[in-house]
This record gives structure tokens, C-alpha cells and sequence, in this order.
């Protein structure tokens, strides 16, 4: 399943970062989400800031896996003219940590003369507004459960000479990674009117069999879970939460559903959904594809190079719209959900 989400603002979104970037920047701050760090890094936004010192915030890192995190801090603080740093945004010490490590990636920078200008960005629902809130310790920023909140850049004062400017949500108009749209939508990313709950529960099933099968075993009430399919283990959570019909058929979207929420509200206990490891894998797999589709679809265009039109006079060409609206038509016909 392809899972693509792109409203209108997030391409106003691509534009402010773009706009931000002439006027002159010190630090970008990714802020990502801890349970899938890899798959809520933006790679269009590594392209609009590429160059500029980077700080990756892992945010709800109290409730994933304390064990995994350090292994994507560790991962991240290998990087080239990066820091990392796990918090949880609600809490203010942690928070303001950030300035200190903006501080760092920025050391010629500081004073009323010159100061530190950094762009916080990260995917929607990824806790941003909630930080915000935390440094100001007053509500400056819209909150809620769900993506999509934040509709316009701010700037903000966090110190006479640290401004933070914030953005909307962000996340790229195709989802390259195939487990990467799973995690986001599991994690609450995606508006869920872009995914179906269904196949979404079917994929965190599995993971979580393979990688949490005693977190799983202990909140549901099962055993030996093992043995049992995707479905027939979703079938099994949803005759423990309830999620019935007439005749003791299970609802198999209200299972979806309830295990989904379980997860994002952590009462299955503390998930991260991949490790460097695996996610470098993810990506390596995925960029095999995205080579085999460029390259069949450079094939394809040499082929209709070879079928001229002919203008008025009888000459044969290839009119330039003709070939742009090919272009065009390949795009679309490739972002097309499944």
C-alpha cells in the first residue's frame, strides 16, 4: 500500500523553509519522532537545508524503547555537524537543552549583533507545538492529538539573541519507504483519512509479534502468540478488547482501530518501530526501486522520443508540451494511491 499525504500547507511549508533559508540561518532543528526516528526524517527537508548544522530532537522518548533510542542518538551523533538529544517535550529542562546544543553547532554566532537564527521543522503531530509551549511556559502554540495543527510559520524570542522560528508540519509528497508510511501512520503522522486502519494494524502486528511478542502476551491476556497470523492474532485482540459482532465475528476494523490507539497512547508499553540498522536497510532496499522505476521510465521517454508528431508543414518533431505533458502524465500515473 502506497501512503500519501500532502495537503495544501505543506507545500506553503516547503516555501516558508525555502524563503527562510535566503534570509539566513545558523541551525536547523529536525524534531523526530523516537518510536521511528528514521522514518519521521524528512528527506525533503534534509534537500531544502542541506549544509546548515543540523540538531535531531528524538521527541516522546518516554515512551519508546529506552534501549533503541540510544542506539539512534548514537547513530545520529556520528553524523557530520549534528548533535542528538532524546527528550520528552512537556518536560522543560530537557527542552531547553536545545539551546545549548544550537549554541554549539553555531559557535560564531551569539550577541545582539549576531544572533542565533535557527528553524525548527519535523511531521506533523511529532510534539513541536508542545516544546514551544514548554520553553515559553505559556500556551504560544496550538496542541492536539492529531496532525496538521500548525498552519503558519512563528518567530519566536527564546533569548535576546536566540530566535526559533517555527514551522507546520512537513512531511514529502512520496513515501519512498515502504515500512516507513507504515510506521508514520501507526505513530499518527498521517491524516487517517490517507491509510486504512486495517492493513496499518496488520503491519504493527507483525512487527510487534516479532519484536514485543511479551508486551503484546501481557496486555492482551494471550500466550504463545507466535504461531498465530497476522489476522488471526488481530482477531484474537479483538475478541479480548470486545470489538464483536452478531453471530461472535470479530470486528476486525474496531481492532485495528483499538490497537493503533493503544500504541500512539502508550499502553501497550514503551515501542520503537526500527533501529538504524533496520531502517538503513529499508532505505537501501527502496532506493534499488526508485532506480529500476527512473530507469524504466528513461526508457520510456526515449521510446516516445522516437514517434514524432508532424507540424503543419509535414516536418516531423517532437513538440516540447507534447514532452512535458508525458512527464506529467508518468508522475501523476506513478503517485497515484494504491
Amino acid at each position: 500500500m502506497a501512503i500519501h499525504w500532502f495537503p495544501g500547507h505543506m507545500n506553503s511549508t516547503r516555501n516558508a523553509i525555502n524563503d527562510r533559508m535566503k534570509a539566513g540561518l545558523d541551525v536547523v532543528i529536525e524534531m523526530l519522532d523516537a518510536r521511528c526516528p528514521g522514518s519521521s526524517a524528512n528527506p525533503l527537508l534534509a534537500q531544502l537545508t542541506q549544509g546548515k548544522p543540523t540538531l535531531k530532537l528524538l521527541n516522546k522518548q518516554d515512551i519508546a524503547d529506552p534501549e533503541r533510542t540510544a542506539l539512534w542518538l548514537a547513530h545520529y551523533n556520528a553524523l557530520p555537524d549534528t548533535r542528538a538529544i532524546g527528550l520528552d517535550a512537556s518536560v522543560k529542562a530537557p527542552a531547553q537543552a536545545l539551546i545549548k546544543a544550537c549554541r554549539e553547532l553555531a559557535p560564531l554566532r551569539g550577541g545582539m549583533v549576531k544572533p542565533v537564527r535557527v528553524l525548527i521543522c519535523g511531521i506533523p503531530n511529532v510534539g513541536k507545538s508542545t516544546l514551544i509551549n514548554t520553553l515559553l511556559s505559556k500556551r504560544a502554540a496550538k496542541t492536539g492529538d492529531e496532525p496538521g495543527i500548525t498552519k503558519v510559520e512563528q518567530k519566536l524570542v527564546l533569548e535576546n539573541d536566540f530566535y526559533l522560528f517555527d514551522t507546520p508540519g512537513m512531511l514529502w509528497p512520496r513515501i519512498a519507504v515502504e515500512e516507513s508510511g507504515y510506521n508514520l501512520a501507526a505513530s499518527g503522522a498521517i491524516g487517517r483519512n490517507a491509510f486504512d486502519e486495517e492493513e496499518v494494524a496488520l503491519e504493527l502486528i507483525a512487527y510487534l509479534r516479532d519484536n514485543y511478542a511479551g508486551l503484546i502476551e501481557a496486555r492482551y491476556k494471550l500466550s504463545d502468540i507466535a504461531g498465530l497470523g497476522d489476522e488471526e492474532l488481530l482477531t484474537a485482540i479483538g475478541k479480548k478488547r470486545g470489538a464483536m459482532l452478531s453471530g461472535g465475528r470479530v470486528n476486525l476494523q474496531k481492532a485495528a482501530e483499538v490497537l493503533i490507539y493503544e500504541f500512539r497512547q502508550n499502553i501497550l508499553g514503551r515501542i520503537t518501530l526500527e533501529t538504524p540498522e533496520e531502517f538503513l536497510r529499508w532505505q537501501a532496499a527502496a532506493d534499488l526501486i526508485e532506480a529500476e522505476r527512473k530507469a524504466k521510465a528513461g526508457k520510456g521517454k526515449k521510446k516516445k522520443a522516437k514517434q514524432p508528431s508532424r507540424d503543419a508543414q509535414g516536418t516531423e518533431e517532437v513538440s516540447e508540451a507534447d514532452e512535458a505533458f508525458s512527464e506529467e502524465a508518468d508522475a501523476e500515473a506513478e503517485h497515484k494511491p494504491d
